[in-house]
């Protein structure tokens, strides 16, 4: 897809640090927004098998499940890739950057968030950004300096991941420039009180779920018999709903169904566990150690859970981050528009090489 119009450049150029092996180089840039239009990716086989998988135990117990794809003809000295998928979802998620990043020769690791996908659950206490940056850590010791070490890593979040890797940035700052050399935020959000969870109706109704969300999610996780035969029923509203917030109009209903089968594997206790520390988070003041890394922002301009400005909060605490924003997108964006969030992957990543 040709290069979309691009805007002016914003805000003051900024020095930043990369890493590539043990060469480290410096990257002066200034700090730019762009506007993709897009239209909707078509839709194959949603199904990817990795090349291998393994197990990583976290500091508290909880086993995360791990898949890592090996190119069929590598890079030279090129990063590693880890992928780190949203909120109810699991690593299935990434299916199309997967493609498109091994076609590229990229080695690629993702792995399943706590609670999720095939992943196990820790204590509900646990269920935190910050427990989530820590685990992120854990599978860099565990399995990254294992598989490839010394490799430079390049980080992909979106959702609930790219909080992990804020997470990840605070507990872990010594890693980005040295190990960790770019990154990408995708449809996240740093937080402020009350900004996550009102589903695009306002601060009084993200208040109800706060105090009344994870106490009636906790009473769901003990019927979910009844509800998957519900749910055999009630198609049609869940479809409603996870286009609803999900994609932008008109959703492809093929992504509607994968999108709704992937958040019916998450437990309902792990969602309530979550919802109760959304509104708590805050970590704009801690987003500035990304700029020592090239850093790419994508938001989606039809995003009703993490709005645009909320992309535009993060890139504006990085500097020399790249905000690119994607018209006639959900919160899915990767799904959605695939072909156009694999041009701006690969482009980040051909930054390290240039």
């Amino acid at each position: 897809m040709s290069r979309a119009r691009r805007i002016a450049a914003l805000g003051a150029g900024a020095a930043a640090v990369a890493a590539a092996g043990a060469a480290a180089r410096t990257v002066a840039r200034a700090r730019r927004d762009r506007v993709r239009i897009a239209r909707h990716t078509p839709i194959g086989s949603l199904e990817h098998t990795a090349t291998s998988e393994t197990t990583v135990v976290t500091t508290d117990g909880v086993n995360l499940h791990v898949e890592i794809d090996e190119p069929e003809q590598p890079r030279d000295n090129a990063p590693l890739v880890i992928l780190i998928h949203g909120f109810t979802l699991s690593s299935r998620m990434w299916v199309f950057q997967r493609r498109a990043l091994l076609a590229a020769g990229y080695r690629v690791l993702t792995y399943d968030q706590r609670g999720h996908g095939r992943s196990g659950s820790g204590d509900l206490a646990d269920t935190t950004i910050e427990q989530l940056g820590i685990d992120l850590r854990t599978v860099i010791d565990q399995v990254v300096d294992d598989v490839a070490a010394d490799t430079p890593i390049v980080l992909v979040g979106h959702s609930l991941g790219g909080m992990a890797m804020m997470g990840f940035g605070q507990t872990s700052p010594e890693l980005i420039g040295p190990r960790v050399v770019a990154a990408c935020f995708m449809a996240t959000s740093a937080g402020g009180k009350g900004r996550l969870i009102s589903l695009g109706y306002g601060a009084f109704f993200g208040r109800l779920i706060e105090r009344f969300g994870p106490g009636a999610l906790d009473v769901l996780s003990r019927q979910e018999g009844f509800l998957k035969t519900l749910r055999r029923f009630g198609r049609n509203v869940e479809d409603y709903f996870v286009a609803r917030y999900a994609f932008s109009a008109p959703a492809n209903q093929t992504l509607v169904r994968f999108t709704g089968d992937l958040a019916f594997e998450t437990a309902f206790t792990t969602i309530g566990g979550f919802i109760a520390t959304f509104n708590d988070h805050d970590r704009r003041e801690a987003l500035g150690v990304w700029g020592a890394v090239p850093t790419l922002v994508i938001t989606a301009r039809d995003d009703v859970l993490t709005p645009e400005d909320h992309g535009r909060d993060i890139a504006a605490a990085i500097p020399g981050s790249e905000h690119v924003l994607v018209a006639n997108a959900g919160h899915l964006v990767m799904l959605e528009h695939a072909d156009v969030v694999d041009e701006e992957l690969l482009e980040l990543l051909s930054e390290l090489s240039s």
